[in-house]
């Protein structure tokens, strides 16, 4: 990722995409909301009878908005580097959107919340698929188990090279120390000929 100069001789931060993915409830409109330097797009709405029998509410009761679309906010990580933050809506019903969300993204935030594990499988797998890098980041809920990172691996058969990391969405700083793996990580998947290109 290399950052271009205007003709005033500034640095024009390089924009990257970020996707924050994750099941139902796990905490994606949290993230975007706690990180964006700018008021974050959401496009949450009220929960209706209507979503009854369609939407499990299994854990997450008392949750009574839901994306219907995207969550949108920016971060500055650098003067050369500018996250723009994507946020995915989690229920079955919208993963049709997902493939668009994905497009031209670096990787991607995958988002566990621990009382509902198996929310998690298909965001893993949609992107273990597309083979577009992503790390695991459990959001650490007051009422949810506490589990040890291997136990988390296991649960979800995450590869041995994918980082797993604990953190705290409502924060800000933990959400941005999501977001720097995230960067490092894909940087490091990238081929060498493109190091060579940015060097």
């Amino acid at each position: 990722m290399a950052s271009t100069s205007s003709e005033e001789g500034g640095v024009i931060p390089t924009p990257v995409k970020i996707v924050i993915a994750g099941g139902f409830g796990a905490g994606k409109t949290t993230m975007v909301a706690s990180v964006s330097e700018i008021v974050p797009l959401s496009t949450e709405e009220v929960m209706t009878e209507a979503s009854t029998g369609v939407d499990d509410l299994t854990g997450v009761e008392r949750k009574t908005t839901t994306t219907v679309a995207l969550d949108f906010g920016r971060i500055t990580i650098s003067p050369q580097t500018v996250l723009y933050l994507f946020g995915t809506p989690g229920q079955d019903r919208f993963w049709f959107m997902w493939d668009e969300l994905a497009l031209g993204a670096i990787g991607t935030v995958v988002l566990v919340d621990t009382r509902r594990l198996d929310s998690s499988f298909a965001a893993i797998d949609f992107f273990e698929r597309r083979k577009i890098p992503f790390i695991v980041a459990v959001n650490c809920f007051e009422d949810s188990d506490d589990y040890e990172e291997d136990e988390i691996r296991k649960a979800l058969a995450i590869a041995p090279g994918v980082p797993v990391m604990f953190f705290d969405a409502r924060s800000r700083e933990s959400s941005k120390l999501a977001l720097i793996r995230l960067v490092r990580y894909a940087m490091s998947r990238l081929p060498a000929e493109s190091e060579l290109a940015r060097a």
